[in-house]
C-alpha cells in the first residue's frame, strides 16, 4: 500500500483549473469559444498589424478586454524608432557559441545594431546615436524562463497571496504574516493565500480550525497549498459559504473531519475546495488579461524578458485562453514575450478546429509547440518510477499510457508540432524516450520536432545517453534540488536515488542541451536565484549540504540555460538568446558580473534595467 498523500504537479496536471471555473471573465471566454462565435484571432498572420477594430468584431472579447487594447495602428511591435541608443564602458556578455565579451552594443528601433568594441560600435551607431554610460555595469541577454504558466499562474497570482517555503521558512511564519494581514484587513474581508507546503515548511502538517479561527473570525481566510491538491479555511470561510457540519463530501473530494466527526478546516480536492473559494469576490472578477500584463510589468525586475505558457487552455479549458494572449498582445503594454504550448487535455482536435498552428504569432507572442504530460510528480508520490518510493510500495501514476503517449506524439510530430513532454520519474522517462524513438523510427525530423523533457527530474546514465542519441533536451525545474532536496533525500527516494535529480553536469558532458526554470506557480521565476542553484545545488532546508555536488556546473553554462539554450527550446533562437547583431533588443543589465561574485551570493546580485523589444521596461 502507497503510504503517502498522492497527487501531481498542480500545473502540468491541469489541477488548478478547476479554480478558474469561478471566474466570470472565465467562463464568458469559454462560453464563447464553444458558441463557435467566440474563437477568431486570425491566426497565422502579424498579429501587431491586427487593428483594434478588427479583433473586437470577432467577439472573442470578454467585455473586460476591450479597454486594454492599443490604439488601432499603435501595436507594440509596430513602433520603429528611429533613434539609435550606445551602451558602453561595462562588460557585455553576448552569450554567443563562443560566449564572448564585448565592449559595447548598440540598438536601433527594437533590433541589435552592432556589438564589438567601443570604436566599431560607435563607428557603426553613428554621430546621432545616444550614449549610456554603463559604469562598469554587465550586460547580459534577457532572460528566459522556458516552463512557466504566465496565463493560468496570472489570476492565481492577482488574487492569493504568496505564502511559501521561498519566503516563510516555517508553519508558525505563515500563521504570523495571515495575523498581519488580518489587522490590516476590514473585517467581513477576504483573506487568500497560495503555496503552503507543510511538506517544507517546519511546524504542524496541515492548517485546522485551531489554527487560524484564533487569528479570526470575521475575515474568511482560505490557504491553497502549494499541490493544488489540498486547502484550507477558518470556521468564517465555511459559514459565509454555507457549508455545515453535515455537509455530504462531493465525489472525489473530501471535507476532513476530526476524530469526533467534526469538520477541521482541511479541504481534499477542489471539487470540495471550490465550494468555499467560489464565494470569494476577487476570484469571480479577476481580469485574466489585466492581471496577466501585471505579472509580466513585475517579472521585468527579475529581467526576465520571455516567459511561457506550458498549458495553455488550462484557464478556461479551451483553446480561448489564446484570447488572453492575444489581447495582451495587441494592448501595447507586455513588458515580456510569450511562447505558448496548447494542453493535450483539451483534446488535439480541439486545437485544430480553433485553426491554432505551431508557429502561429508573432515576435511578441507565438504558439511555439504541443504539451503531452507523461506521469505526475515525485514530491507528490505520482511520479512514474522503475522503483517504489521509500517505505512504500507506490510506483507512481502514468497519466499517459505509453501506447497513448506514442499515438498522440506521432500525431502531433507528424503534423510540425514541436513537442515538450512532462516527465518527473525515471520509468515516465523511459516511455518518452521510447516515444521519441518511435518517431525516429517513423522517419520523422527531430531536429524539427526539438523534443524535450519538461522536469526531467529522475535521469539515469543509459537515459542521458538515448537523450543525445534522439536529439533530446532537458528542461531542469532547479527548485527540486534547493527547495525540496531534503526531502526528496529522506522522505521520497532515499540518499543513492536522490543523487539522479537534476543531472545537469552529466546532460551537458554528454552534449545533451539543458534549460533551468520555475514552472511558476511551483517556484518562483527569478533567474539569478536558479543560476545560483544549479551552481551550488546547495539545499534551503540544510544550506551547508549539497545535493549531488558532482552535478554543480559553471556559472557561464547556468547562464546558458536561461538565455541561448532557453531560447532554443523555444524555436526562438533566430530572435532572443543571445546579443548579436539583427536579434531583437531584449537586455538585462546587472550590478555585477555574476562570475565574479561568490557562488551562493548570485541571487543577490541586482538587476538595475531590464529591456524588452528595444525599450526599458524596468529600471531601479
Amino acid at each position: 500500500m502507497a503510504k503517502h498523500e498522492l497527487y501531481g504537479c498542480p500545473c502540468c496536471s491541469g489541477t488548478f483549473s478547476g479554480i478558474f471555473q469561478v471566474n466570470d471573465n472565465v467562463r464568458n471566454l469559454k462560453k464563447q469559444a464553444a458558441s463557435g462565435n467566440g474563437w477568431s484571432c486570425n491566426w497565422g498572420i502579424d498579429w501587431a498589424s491586427l487593428g483594434r477594430r478588427d479583433f473586437l468584431k470577432t467577439g472573442g472579447a470578454a467585455a473586460g478586454l476591450a479597454a486594454l487594447m492599443a490604439t488601432e495602428g499603435n501595436a507594440q511591435t509596430q513602433t520603429v524608432a528611429t533613434v539609435t541608443t550606445v551602451f558602453t564602458n561595462g562588460t557585455i556578455l553576448t552569450v554567443n557559441g563562443d560566449f564572448s565579451e564585448a565592449e559595447a552594443i548598440a540598438i536601433r528601433g527594437n533590433l541589435i545594431l552592432a556589438v564589438g568594441t567601443d570604436s566599431e560600435v560607435r563607428a557603426l551607431a553613428g554621430d546621432e546615436a545616444r550614449i549610456v554610460d554603463l559604469g562598469g555595469k554587465v550586460v547580459l541577454p534577457g532572460f528566459i524562463d522556458a516552463h512557466t504558466h504566465v496565463i493560468t499562474g496570472s489570476v492565481v497570482d492577482a488574487t492569493m497571496e504568496y505564502v511559501g517555503m521561498a519566503r516563510y521558512t516555517s508553519v508558525d511564519a505563515v500563521l504570523e504574516q495571515i495575523a498581519m494581514r488580518v489587522a490590516e484587513t476590514p473585517a467581513g474581508e477576504w483573506l487568500v493565500f497560495r503555496n503552503f507546503d507543510p511538506a517544507v515548511q517546519d511546524g504542524a502538517d496541515a492548517l485546522t480550525f485551531d489554527d487560524l479561527d484564533p487569528i479570526s473570525t470575521e475575515h474568511p481566510i482560505f490557504v491553497l497549498n502549494a499541490s493544488g491538491h489540498l486547502a484550507y479555511a477558518n470556521s468564517k470561510a465555511f459559514e459565509v459559504s454555507s457549508i455545515a457540519n453535515d455537509v455530504e463530501d462531493p465525489p472525489g473530494g473530501e471535507f476532513v473531519r476530526d476524530a469526533d466527526g467534526n469538520l477541521n478546516g482541511v479541504i481534499k480536492n477542489n471539487v470540495a475546495f471550490l465550494r468555499i473559494a467560489e464565494n470569494y469576490p476577487a476570484m469571480k472578477e479577476a481580469d485574466p488579461v489585466g492581471g496577466l500584463l501585471g505579472l509580466l510589468e513585475k517579472w521585468s525586475e527579475f529581467g526576465l524578458t520571455t516567459v511561457s505558457e506550458l498549458s495553455l487552455g488550462a484557464l478556461a479549458q479551451s483553446p480561448a485562453d489564446a484570447q488572453v494572449m492575444v489581447a495582451a498582445a495587441q494592448s501595447g503594454r507586455m513588458k515580456a514575450r510569450i511562447r505558448a504550448y496548447p494542453f493535450y487535455t483539451i483534446g488535439a482536435e480541439t486545437w485544430d478546429e480553433a485553426n491554432v498552428k505551431p508557429g502561429d504569432g508573432n515576435a511578441l507572442a507565438r504558439i511555439s509547440g504541443y504539451k503531452l504530460v507523461a506521469d505526475g510528480s515525485n514530491q507528490g508520490f505520482t511520479g512514474l518510477q522503475r522503483e517504489p518510493y521509500l517505505d512504500s510500495d507506490n510506483l507512481g501514476i502514468a497519466y499517459m499510457e505509453p501506447e497513448a503517449l506514442t499515438a498522440a506524439a506521432l500525431e502531433r510530430a507528424q503534423k510540425g508540432w514541436h513537442l515538450a513532454i512532462h516527465g518527473n520519474g525515471d520509468a515516465a522517462i523511459d516511455n518518452i524516450l521510447d516515444t521519441c524513438q518511435a518517431l525516429f523510427d517513423a522517419g520523422i525530423d527531430m531536429s524539427r520536432v526539438r523534443p524535450r523533457i519538461e522536469h526531467c527530474s529522475i535521469l539515469h546514465d543509459e537515459q542521458i545517453a538515448r537523450m543525445r542519441d534522439l536529439g533530446v533536451s532537458a528542461s531542469f525545474l532547479i527548485g527540486h534540488v534547493h527547495y525540496w532536496g531534503i526531502a526528496m533525500r529522506d522522505e521520497v527516494f532515499g540518499e543513492e536515488k536522490a543523487q539522479l535529480l537534476d543531472r545537469c553536469r552529466s546532460v551537458q558532458q554528454a552534449g545533451v542541451g539543458f534549460t533551468l526554470h520555475s514552472d511558476f506557480m511551483v517556484t518562483d521565476p527569478v533567474p539569478l536565484h536558479m543560476i545560483e542553484m544549479a551552481v551550488t545545488r546547495r539545499t534551503w532546508k540544510e544550506p551547508d549540504y549539497v545535493l549531488a555536488p558532482q552535478e554543480t556546473i559553471s556559472v557561464e553554462a547556468a547562464i546558458r540555460a536561461v538565455t541561448s539554450e532557453a531560447a532554443w527550446q523555444l524555436f526562438s533562437d533566430h530572435e532572443i538568446g543571445s546579443l548579436e547583431p539583427g536579434k531583437l533588443a531584449d537586455m538585462v543589465i546587472l550590478d555585477k558580473d555574476p562570475r565574479e561574485v561568490a557562488p551562493d551570493q548570485i541571487k543577490n546580485v541586482r538587476v538595475v534595467e531590464t529591456w524588452m523589444d528595444g525599450r526599458q521596461v524596468y529600471a531601479t
